[in-house]
């Protein structure tokens, strides 16, 4: 490999790593909230993302506690997305890349990306339902806005993993040919 990609493998290494440390921090800080808005809910103004949703819990502690279960997957899902990634670039040998660790981490990342993007989905479908039943959902879409995106891209990457599937049989026919 050229010296040019091995700089940008390791540079989107490093980025990878970033994004996940920051989705951590961002799974962190939403598990912070809601520990906080149901013990302390006066500090919410005060958190991350003022995400005050003491309304809907007066109204109905199952929409608050559901709504909430869909955040907190759906952050710690991409948190853990990332962390595969990470892993994945690690561990990966670009000299020889078609491997079974390889083709099923990228398995693992399409079923993942999957399960953030059909979780999503019913997230925003459910918090449609509660707005027409008079929830204020309006700071909750920034969530779940690309639950197709992540569809999408599930199905590219389980198309890829598929392919290195395939290249991993052939390389093992190849390699017991020799």
């Amino acid at each position: 490999m050229s010296e040019k990609n091995n700089i940008v493998f390791k540079g989107l290494h490093i980025v990878a790593w970033v994004i996940f440390v920051g989705l951590c921090i961002e799974a962190g800080g939403l598990i912070v909230n809601f520990v906080f808005s149901i013990y302390r809910p006066e500090l919410i103004s005060n958190l991350y993302q003022k995400l005050d949703l003491m309304e809907m819990y007066h109204r109905s502690k199952w929409a608050f506690f559901g709504m909430y279960s869909f955040i907190l997957i759906v952050a710690c899902l991409k948190a853990y997305l990332f962390y595969i990634v990470a892993m994945l670039m690690h561990k990966i040998d670009l000299s020889k890349p078609f491997n079974s660790f390889v083709a099923e981490q990228i398995t693992k990342v399409s079923y993942c990306t999957f399960s953030i993007g059909i979780l999503s989905y019913i997230a925003q479908q459910t918090a449609k339902n509660l707005e027409h039943h008079g929830y204020v959902i309006d700071n909750l879409n920034q969530f779940w806005a690309d639950s197709q995106a992540f569809i999408l891209m599930a199905a590219v990457i389980y198309v890829i993993a598929t392919i290195f599937k395939k290249g991993v049989e052939i390389q093992n026919e190849n390699d017991l040919t020799v």
